[in-house]
Formats: structure tokens, C-alpha cells, sequence
């Protein structure tokens, strides 16, 4: 019985259908029909050789864009006689082919192996797949390279009290612990805003997402979504400082007079800026006007407390504030967050803040060193000024008389210098004598108001204590006369009844 012969077909690659999905991922992913035919291309010259232990460099694979079938050829050199077989053909086998050609051709056999069309089949699908994946990761990228500084909301896949990963649709998000509200707790299938602050490629290409909800940038974007004019760039934001969680100052400035910055981002009623608060969950937000005057800008800056002067220096970057006794610790604010603040929202400057007892204490203490230092100055300047009259005396003295009254002189100069001593000590003593007499003054002028202010009190206690007793007294007449009346009416009583 004879066995009956089966042809094996190669299917091989359906190359119209290949190029109809090419063009249709071109459409959906963006990756060029083009960029794909030549990678295919070159991974099949690739796999050519691997498979048919052909290690030649002149295999090539071309789809024809005409008819849509792929094409192997080997490309051989024409020469006038033949050294190697595998790379050149003679001038007489080529004319056999085509009687044009001449040496120095290339001329070109086509291949197609029976198992190559599988091969081929496989190694296309590879390929396509490969650039797919690494296409959608640059799509991916370039996509959320764009959107950076942007709000985006994400659901919340994992919060473990870590870092927090969130589902943006086509790649998850990572917000990591420093980038979180401390006061804020997240629970998975959340939804949440958060700001892109960063755009990424790891180490195997994908993409890293860094997201942050305690950024600066994060209620600068809500500011812009919520408020129209700093949309439209009618209203522009100078300055940010934020404690997040907590409180943030926003400075803000518009170059046209008929705008209120201040006003436009509180809205009617406050619901343009409640609106931001409720996002930051109850954060508190002080908006304020940028001044170009340091001075009116570092006391807007400390609200809500009043601010009664400013000395700023600016080559310095110092500034020192004065606040109501009252005010001060809600200038500083708690735990000096409120300063702190105003420091980083006037580009770090250096705010010094004291209340208005404070800065007078401050000013007595520097008098009263500045007399001191005056003080010392005139018994110096006295003791130089003495010194020097008596040493022109001696001179004049000395060239005037003879050597022989050399002694009398000395002791003439001892006794003088002895009584310029005791004048510079007189003035010393006389100094400090009317500085002690001012201090006992003001000594006696304290101790009179204390014990006036004793005696007020005092006196204040007496008419208490008799103001006491009056009441007292007058109770305890009233007291008795009920007790009388009572007593009569009984009487009366126990009389009527005899009767």
C-alpha cells in the first residue's frame, strides 16, 4: 500500500495583515508604521543568520510596500573571477540574469528557506511587541513630563502609613511620607489631589511619578483653579510660604489699581478661599498684598498681628518690628511658626520681634550707657587738658629761671600736679555725686508712687471692710424688727383670742 504524501506549507508571515496592524497601532499608539518595518527588518537579517548558519554580512530583508510581501536577498559583488563564492559571482553568471550588468555590481539572489517564514513570523511578533512596550513607556513619559507642576487625582492603592501609591489611569503614583499632610490620614480607594512635582525613568525605562500634597506648587495650582484672575494672569502670586497642615501666607499683587488682590482671593463671602481651606482639610491660609517696600511688606506679612513700626535695613536683611504688648506672642505665633513664616515669604529676611515695653526698656538701657560713655569722655578729656597746661607750665618754667632754682621748681611742679589731682578728683566726685543724686531721686520718685498706690489701697480696703459692716448692721436691725413684729402680732393674737 503505497503511503500517501502530504505537501507541508509554510504559511510563513501574512505580511498585508502585518502591515494592517502596523498601521493601526501608528493610529492608537502613536508608533510610526516606518520605524517598525525597519526594526522588523533588522531583527530578521538577525535571526537569518542565527537559524541558517549564515554568517555573512550581505543578507538583507526588505517588505515590499507595493505588494506587501517581505523579500530575503544576498547581495554578492560582480567581479571577473570568482575567489569566494559566498560573497562574489562571475561577470558571465550575472549576464545569464540580466545582460546589463557590469563589474562592480551588486547583484542580488532572493532567499526564502521553507522554515523561515515561521522564524520570521515569530521574531516580527518579538519585535512588535518590544517597541509597543518601550513606545507606550515614552508616550507614558512624555505625556506626564508635560503635565508636571499640574494637579492630577489619583485613587489610593496603598497607604500603610509609609509612602502612598496612587492609580493615575495609565501608571500609579508614588507620594512619599515628606510630601504628605502630617495632619492628613489616607485610606485605600480614596480619592485624592495631588501635584506632579516630578517626572522620572527608572532604571528599566519605566517611568516614576513623584506626587505631593504638601508642596508649595500644590496650593499654588488650587489657587489658580479656584481663583480666575491669577488664571488669566491678572493677578499674580509673589511669594509662598507654607507650614503644611498647619498655615500658609500667600503674597499676592495685581498691576491694576481697579483690582483688589486681596478681595478677588477671598471671594464674596469668603467662598474662594473656603474652598481651598476644605482641600487642605481646615488648613489656615493668609493671603496678603506683595508691597515693593520691605518695611509695609514685613507688616502685612505677621498678620494677624498689628504691626505698630518697622526699621528695616536692607543691606542687611534685618528687620526690627514692634508690636503691642498684647500682640506679641500672636506676632510670633505658636511655637514661632507665624515669624518663621513671614521670614521665608520676604525671601528669608531676619525679623526681629519686640513688644512696645520691650523696645522702651531697650532704649532706657542704652541711654543710660550712652551718659556713662559721655560721662567717661569729659573726666578724660579734663584729666588730657590738665596734663597738658602743666606740662607747658613746667617747660615755660624751666626755660624762664636758672638752674639754680631747679629745686624750688620741682617742688613748685609736685605741689601744682597734686593740686591738679585733687581738682580732677573734685570733678570726679562732683560726676558722680549728680549721677547718684538722680538715681536716689528717681529711687524716691518710685517709692512715693509705690506707697501712694499702698495707701489708695488701703484706703480702698477700709471703706470695704465699713461698707461691710454698714450692710452687716442694717441686716441685723431689719432682723430684729421682723423678730418685734412678729413677736407683737402673736401677742395680738393670743389677745384676741382671750376675748
Amino acid at each position: 500500500m503505497r503511503k500517501k504524501e502530504t505537501k507541508v506549507v509554510n504559511k510563513g508571515i501574512d505580511t498585508t495583515e502585518l502591515l494592517l496592524a502596523m498601521e493601526e497601532l501608528e493610529k492608537t499608539n502613536g508608533i510610526k508604521k516606518d520605524f517598525l518595518m525597519e526594526s522588523i527588518e533588522s531583527a530578521l537579517v538577525v535571526a537569518y543568520k542565527r537559524n541558517f548558519e549564515c554568517t555573512t554580512e550581505n543578507v538583507k530583508v526588505v517588505f515590499d510596500k507595493a505588494d506587501g510581501k517581505m523579500h530575503v536577498y544576498q547581495e554578492k559583488n560582480i567581479v571577473e573571477e570568482v575567489q569566494d563564492e559566498k560573497t562574489e559571482i562571475s561577470l558571465e553568471d550575472a549576464k545569464k540574469q540580466d545582460a546589463n550588468f557590469k563589474v562592480g555590481d551588486v547583484f542580488q539572489i532572493e532567499l526564502m528557506p521553507k522554515e523561515f517564514g515561521r522564524i520570521a513570523a515569530q521574531t516580527a511578533k518579538q519585535v512588535i511587541t518590544q517597541k509597543i512596550r518601550e513606545a507606550s513607556r515614552d508616550v507614558i513619559f512624555t505625556e506626564f513630563e508635560d503635565k508636571k507642576g499640574e494637579i492630577i487625582t489619583g485613587l489610593v492603592q496603598k497607604a500603610d502609613g509609609g509612602s502612598v501609591i496612587l492609580d493615575l489611569g495609565k501608571i500609579e503614583g508614588i507620594m512619599p511620607k515628606k510630601e504628605q499632610i502630617p495632619t492628613e490620614k489616607y485610606r485605600v480607594n480614596d480619592k485624592i489631589k495631588t501635584c506632579i512635582i516630578s517626572v522620572e525613568k527608572g532604571v528599566k525605562g519605566s517611568t516614576q511619578i513623584i506626587l505631593s500634597r504638601a508642596s508649595t506648587e500644590f496650593v499654588r495650582k488650587l489657587f489658580e483653579i479656584e481663583i480666575p484672575e491669577i488664571y488669566e494672569g491678572l493677578i499674580e502670586i509673589k511669594g509662598i510660604s507654607r507650614e503644611a497642615g498647619f498655615r500658609s501666607k500667600v503674597a499676592v499683587y495685581s498691576q491694576n489699581p481697579n483690582i483688589d488682590p486681596v478681595g478677588s482671593c477671598v471671594g464674596q463671602k469668603g467662598i474662594r478661599i473656603q474652598n481651598i481651606i476644605n482641600e487642605l482639610n481646615g488648613e489656615k491660609i493668609d493671603v496678603i498684598e506683595w508691597n515693593a517696600d520691605p518695611s509695609t511688606f514685613i507688616a502685612t506679612s505677621l498678620l494677624p498681628a498689628k504691626v505698630l513700626a518697622v526699621d528695616a535695613r536692607e543691606d542687611e536683611k534685618f528687620a526690627q518690628v514692634i508690636v503691642p504688648d498684647d500682640q506679641l506672642s500672636l506676632a510670633i505665633g505658636k511655637g514661632g511658626q507665624n515669624a518663621k513664616l513671614a521670614a521665608r515669604l520676604t525671601d528669608n529676611w531676619t525679623i526681629d520681634i519686640k513688644s512696645e515695653s520691650q523696645f522702651r526698656k531697650m532704649l532706657e538701657e542704652k541711654q543710660e550707657e550712652n551718659e556713662e560713655e559721655i560721662v567717661e569722655d569729659i573726666v578724660e578729656n579734663i584729666e588730657t587738658e590738665e596734663s597738658n597746661e602743666v606740662i607747658e607750665e613746667k617747660k615755660t618754667k624751666k626755660a624762664s629761671k636758672s638752674s639754680k632754682k631747679e629745686e624750688s621748681e620741682e617742688k613748685t611742679d609736685k605741689k601744682e600736679a597734686e593740686d591738679t589731682e585733687t581738682k580732677t578728683e573734685k570733678k570726679k566726685k562732683t560726676v558722680k555725686a549728680d549721677k547718684k543724686e538722680k538715681e536716689e531721686k528717681e529711687e524716691k520718685k518710685k517709692k512715693s508712687d509705690k506707697e501712694e498706690k499702698e495707701e489708695k489701697k488701703k484706703k480702698a480696703d477700709k471703706k470695704d471692710k465699713e461698707d461691710k459692716k454698714e450692710k452687716a448692721d442694717k441686716k441685723d436691725k431689719e432682723e430684729k424688727k421682723v423678730k418685734k413684729e412678729t413677736k407683737s402680732s402673736k401677742k395680738e393674737t393670743a389677745k384676741a383670742k382671750k376675748e
